[in-house]
């Protein structure tokens, strides 16, 4: 039996990652209330 969770980085990384973020406003956000850390 497989389990739920199957790692993949690059999936990860596309769906989370700093340049999906980039894509949507969620940085920019961030970067009007001057966050010191904009992503994880």
């Amino acid at each position: 039996m497989k389990r739920t969770y199957q790692p993949n980085k690059r999936k990860k990384a596309k769906k989370h990652g700093f340049f999906a973020r980039m894509k949507s406003n969620v940085l920019n956000k961030r970067r009007a209330k001057k966050r010191k850390k904009l992503s994880a």
